[in-house]
């Protein structure tokens, strides 16, 4: 008896959790075309890469590969997908699944409120190497200056970078989704 409520105990909280993590918004990579790379040599550093779409086991995958560079006041590459069709003012949390270098990497979300090129709000996560999934709440990402509001705004979110960035190191970075989820 008591095995059996354990069990409808826990299938009641795997629906509730079901409930609560509610996809808004996936990308695949089945469309690279709505992906742009950008390096820091658009503000004169000399960081360098590349993103590639390509197939594992079936499904697609953005890997991106690169040398990040702080000379020259540089230190960045990311792929980068506008959103601003995108409805997601229910958004809680952004979904990575990803593999890499056992290096730090970052979410970066502009939004209506992050006009210059430098602003953003930013959140971490270090891959191994096997996937992983990674939830980060919207509350999490850290603003990249004082103009900014303390807080993401879910409905203000024009796109989102996924970024080597701030050290010197080597980049190499498998992602097979991203999602917005409630």
């Amino acid at each position: 008896m008591i095995i059996r409520i354990l069990k409808i105990y826990l299938l009641i909280i795997f629906m509730i959790n079901q409930v609560n993590a509610e996809e808004i918004f996936k990308d695949d990579f089945q469309d690279a075309s709505k992906w742009k790379f950008i390096a820091d040599d658009v503000m004169g550093g000399v960081s360098t890469g590349s993103v590639v779409y390509e197939m594992q086991e079936g499904t697609s995958v953005a890997f991106m590969n690169g040398d990040v560079s702080t000379e020259n006041n540089g230190g960045f590459i990311q792929f980068q997908r506008k959103l601003k069709d995108v409805d997601l003012r229910d958004a809680k949390f952004v979904r990575i699944v990803a593999k890499g270098n056992n290096q730090k990497y970052f979410i970066h979300l502009r939004t209506s409120g992050t006009i210059l090129p430098w602003q953003y709000y930013q959140s971490e996560f270090i891959v191994k190497s096997e996937y992983q999934e990674f939830i980060l709440p919207l509350e999490s990402f850290k603003k990249s200056g004082s103009f900014l509001s303390d807080k993401v705004k879910a409905k203000s979110i024009k796109s989102i970078g996924v970024v080597a960035f701030g050290r010197d190191h080597k980049a190499n970075l498998y992602v097979k989704e991203i999602s917005f989820i409630k």
